[in-house]
């Protein structure tokens, strides 16, 4: 879909706004909107205030295809009001999330493409072809305040001390299950191990858990979550390799027990939408993910929908933290032709994270808690009117005190991405599941594999 906005401002030919020019004009929203379809041509729809006359600028934007419609409606008509008030042509190309690192990829090597990319995480693999976005991030603090730890360790590399990319927002990934299954054998998934100890049951009622081990990004994420419940981490806090522990061995065991026990082989070919089909089709007892699948189950008005709750992550040995689902991170490219105008929008949008999340169904927190008072928050997430009334409260604690970043406790490094990208993590859990390998032995080469990831991004002065 593509958005035209247009609205009057001043183009800076080219040079990035100072830190007082985005102040001053942060928190504009208006413009006239565009929409279309993918890179097709556009027309115009609504008022023509500037009807006839020469736009200041133009400003492309590509993002992916949001799970939940609201959100891009919403995003389309605040660009629209946004560009009318600063003179400026906003396109923004919508594209299903499993194409965007592929577009990304492309355009980097071509040097040629969109002003700004809406990656879905963090994407520090680019950090050379991308504006340091610094100024965009102070200006966004003096606004609303301190960045969130989350999204400045996705965005900050302490290395080279360059953003490669500002933060809006992150998603986070807590425990879907069904209510009325889970008290059907007396338990719930508080921890880990009670999880392993109903897997067994809710199978023989023909509902097993569902926590891929599939080379695919849900299965990465959930599999990451468990392993920072059991005290393992792809790093340290100072970046550096470290998922050769006694720990990681642990994880990997309890994970080959729970399939066994309480799952099916389906788990190995998991791909993107299998963790939401699964809830959605009646079949799955509880999986890891995103809060769309509830959404969806609400919006279809699904017999079992007031049955889904919303948890944590399952408590582990040693800790209770999940890695976010998605963490959209803006870059602006470095052949951009409009960078200045690209800076204002980003920092708006970041201010208006609030509209965002909101929009979103709470799909999505802001990166800049600030934007979005914490207090305010609960108060919106307890008066969703779906039943039962209140379950979307947890979220706020989810994200709050749960939701950890890609590389955690280090940063969203290059090295740690690229492992992460790869589905390094699931593949060291199958192999020990389907009997290719010991605990050990695959832990072994997973940690060999990363340590030679690291090497490389360590010599290219990104790690």
């Amino acid at each position: 879909m593509t958005v035209a906005t247009t609205q009057r401002r001043e183009v800076h030919g080219g040079r990035g706004l100072t830190r007082s020019e985005l102040l001053r004009r942060a928190g504009v929203g208006g413009a006239t909107l565009v929409v279309g379809g993918g890179l097709a041509p556009t027309s115009f729809a609504g008022p023509m205030r500037f009807a006839g006359r020469a736009l200041k600028g133009t400003l492309s934007i590509v993002q992916w295809e949001h799970v939940v419609p609201a959100y891009d409606a919403w995003l389309n008509a605040w660009a629209a009001r946004w560009g009318e008030r600063n003179d400026v042509a906003v396109e923004i190309d919508r594209v299903p999330y499993t194409r965007l690192p592929a577009l990304a990829a492309s355009e980097a090597k071509a040097g040629r493409g969109h002003d700004v990319f809406g990656f879905l995480s963090p994407p520090s693999v680019y950090e050379d072809d991308v504006l340091d976005h610094a100024d965009v991030v102070a200006e966004v603090e003096r606004a609303v305040g301190r960045y969130g730890d989350l999204g400045k360790r996705s965005t900050y590399n302490p290395k080279t001390k360059r953003y490669f990319g500002v933060s809006d927002a992150f998603v986070p990934s807590p425990t879907l299950w069904r209510r009325d299954l889970w008290e059907s054998i007396g338990e719930s998934p508080a921890s880990w191990d009670h999880v392993r100890t109903a897997a067994p049951k809710l199978r023989e009622l023909g509902h097993p858990v569902g926590i891929g081990q599939s080379g695919e990004p849900d299965s990465t994420v959930a599999l990451t979550s468990l392993l920072m419940c059991f005290g393992s981490f792809l790093q340290t806090d100072g970046n550096a390799p470290a998922i050769e522990t006694r720990a990681t061995v642990d994880a990997v065991r309890f994970v080959a027990e729970l399939w066994k026990g309480g799952q099916d082989a389906r788990v190995f070919s998991w791909n993107p939408a299998s963790n939401n089909q699964f809830l959605l089709s009646g079949e799955g007892s509880l999986v890891m993910n995103a809060i769309s699948a509830v959404r969806t189950a609400e919006t279809l008005e699904l017999p079992f929908a007031n049955n889904l709750s919303i948890w944590p992550v399952p408590a582990g040995p040693r800790a209770r933290l999940a890695l976010g689902q998605y963490t959209s991170v803006y870059s602006i490219w470095k052949f951009a032709k409009s960078p200045d105008i690209a800076q204002q929008f980003l920092a708006d949008l970041c201010i208006d994270a609030r509209q965002a999340t909101v929009a979103s169904g709470l799909f999505s927190f802001p990166s800049f808690p600030g934007a979005f008072r914490p207090a305010d928050l609960y108060k919106v997430a307890a008066a969703d009117p779906h039943e039962p009334k209140g379950k979307y409260s947890i979220l706020t604690t989810v994200a709050r005190e749960h939701t950890r970043n890609a590389g955690y406790p280090g940063t969203a490094n290059a090295a740690v991405m690229e492992a992460l990208t790869r589905n390094l993590v699931p593949y060291m859990f199958a192999r020990v599941s389907l009997g290719k390998a010991s605990a050990e032995d695959s832990v072994a080469m997973t940690a060999w594999e990363l340590k030679r990831i690291w090497r490389k991004w360590k010599a290219a002065g990104k790690v």
